[in-house]
């Protein structure tokens, strides 16, 4: 046998036993990582779903260190990004996983640890093309100390995603909050949020049905970056409700507590809402 028929049966055998891909799947979509000392981030792309595009900003993070969620709490600063650069992009709707509350020592933050993915929904301007993101990020990572960190990310996505999503998208995209209304029945849920008159000033009062209420947790937003509620603390009464008991502190000037839209993040274990609605009416 010739050398060249020996080497064209080995391209052969060879074909025969690389793995291929199934219909409908393809490889994984991901931008090189950008890294920031002991940090690294990159982005990720998923499946198409209703004319919009998922994805998600990746981000490795130092062992016990941690970054912060999109209002952090007492001390810390958002993650900020900016797709100045991208095209064909119509909106790109970040989409938050459920944080949790860090005890910093006289003050409390909210945010991550370890590694996590924050997904994103991209909707292109012109449906049917592909999207090119450009991506700077700019966020803040804490250990024994708190330091900035920025990657800057691009990814040309075609106009039919990557599909299949990759598992770790796919729990972010799972972790993250779902829309619920003020008095909706079901656990984990928000029956009240009002304003309280007591002899130690006026606060805000969340009650809530969840299923562990020992570790359940509530967050409340303003509705614009300007609003610093506090971190509420945590009451459960003989009826097996919990409640959220917030200080009337950290509203603008001139603002209207009683008419503002305010953002309820309840998180219930495995299981979180989002609430987006005025205080209750009585």
């Amino acid at each position: 046998m010739s050398m060249i028929s020996s080497l064209r049966i080995a391209a052969l055998c060879a074909l025969a036993a690389s793995p291929v891909l199934s219909a409908g799947a393809r490889a994984e979509l991901l931008s090189p990582w950008s890294s920031a000392g002991a940090t690294s981030a990159r982005l990720v792309a998923g499946a198409a779903e209703a004319g919009a595009l998922t994805g998600g900003v990746e981000i490795r993070l130092a062992p016990g260190s941690k970054t912060y969620w999109r209002y952090p709490g007492d001390s810390g600063i958002p993650p900020h990004f900016d797709w100045n650069g991208s095209r064909n992009v119509g909106t790109i709707e970040v989409l938050w996983p459920a944080p949790v509350r860090f005890d910093d020592g006289g003050s409390a933050s909210i945010g991550y640890k370890n590694d996590l993915v924050i997904p994103f929904r991209v909707t292109p301007r012109e449906a049917g093309q592909p999207v090119e993101l450009r991506l700077t990020l700019d966020f803040a990572i804490c250990g024994k100390i708190c330091q900035p960190a920025s990657a800057v990310l691009t990814l040309d996505v075609p106009a039919e995603g990557a599909a299949p999503s990759p598992p770790a998208l796919l729990a972010a995209l799972a972790s993250v909050p779902r829309a619920a209304s003020l008095g909706a029945a079901g656990s984990p849920a928000i029956a009240v949020a009002e304003l309280h008159k007591g002899a130690d000033g006026t606060s805000i009062r969340v009650e809530t049905q969840v299923g562990d209420a020992a570790n359940a947790d509530l967050f409340v937003e303003g509705p614009s970056e300007d609003w610093a509620l506090p971190l509420p603390s945590r009451e459960t009464g003989p009826d097996g409700r919990t409640t959220f008991v917030l200080p009337l502190d950290g509203v603008p000037k001139g603002a209207d507590i009683a008419s503002a839209r305010l953002r309820f993040t309840l998180i219930d274990g495995a299981r979180a809402i989002e609430v987006d609605s005025p205080l209750s009416v009585r």
